[in-house]
């Protein structure tokens, strides 16, 4: 019983003994909970118990990723249509031969005193295929005190006078009859050029001038019609038609006869009046 004693008190005093080893390490670890609590409260933090009651509790430490959107750019390419240039080749002109006469036109001789514009008229549209006549064309044409809208007089009265006696036609209204009569591609124009003559003539076209006399140096004249309009006239003007040229020379048909005069003498005549003529215009 002596002995028993003892022993029992030693055990009693490791019992105390344990115990505050315990409950000191308690405290110890809940400490460093707090600690690591306040230095990382971004992180997540738990703890693997131990088995071992001396040691400290072990912290697992789970960190939290937050995700991040990210843009990429992709570039698409256009789609781009490329043009390939073309080359356009435009024909030369066909040069013009030095000389030209155009055969199977045949005239006749006025019926009139001055109706040499319808009778040139005439024979110009028989050359093209179809069946005119001198009178035909003539009383077709309006009565004007303007040569630029109709004819002016008499048809029988002396020929040589100038508006508003009796005088004539310009290349207008002759257009329009031999138009109108005959469905021709008739075409009156001023201004118009040896070249462009010579490529009627080249072209198997013969073309209607307006020049004075037979050929000869002309005065313009300026009149002003019955209603203000003004145009140009001149003594003894003419109406022929031109079948050939060369080098340095122009044939044309005059009151049934051909003739054949210098370049220099058709082009100082012809220029009186504008370098006035009535030509075929070819339909393109």
């Amino acid at each position: 019983m002596i002995l028993r004693k003892p022993i029992l008190l030693l055990v009693s005093a490791s019992l105390l003994l344990l115990t505050a080893c315990i409950n000191q390490s308690n405290a110890r670890i809940e400490s460093t909970v707090e600690i690591l609590s306040m230095q990382q409260p971004t992180q997540l933090i738990s703890f693997i118990q131990s088995k071992t009651p001396f040691l400290p509790l072990l912290p697992t430490i789970n960190s939290t990723i937050t995700p991040t959107l990210s843009f990429t750019s992709t570039s698409v390419p256009l789609s781009t249509s490329t043009r390939t240039p073309t080359l356009t080749i435009e024909p030369e002109p066909t040069a013009l031969p030095e000389e030209y006469f155009i055969s199977g036109i045949f005239g006749h001789p006025q019926t009139y005193s001055i109706s040499c514009e319808a009778s040139a008229a005439a024979d110009w549209a028989n050359f093209f295929g179809v069946e005119a006549y001198e009178s035909t064309i003539q009383f077709s044409l309006p009565i004007s005190d303007n040569p630029e809208k109709g004819f002016v007089g008499n048809v029988n009265d002396p020929w040589g006078q100038i508006p508003p006696y009796s005088y004539g036609v310009h290349a207008e209204p002759i257009a329009q009859a031999l138009r109108d009569l005959y469905e021709l591609p008739a075409q009156a124009e001023k201004g118009f050029t040896l070249d462009e003559i010579r490529n009627e003539i080249a072209n198997d076209r013969p073309v209607l001038a307006w020049v004075i006399g037979n050929m000869v140096t002309g005065f313009p004249t300026e009149f002003t019609d019955s209603e203000g309009n003004t145009t140009i006239v001149a003594a003894y003007e003419h109406s022929v038609v031109i079948t050939g040229y060369s080098k340095d020379r122009i044939r044309y048909l005059n009151n049934g006869n051909f003739y054949e005069i210098p370049i220099d003498l058709f082009l100082n005549s012809w220029d009186t009046l504008g370098n006035m003529v009535v030509f075929y215009r070819n339909p393109e």
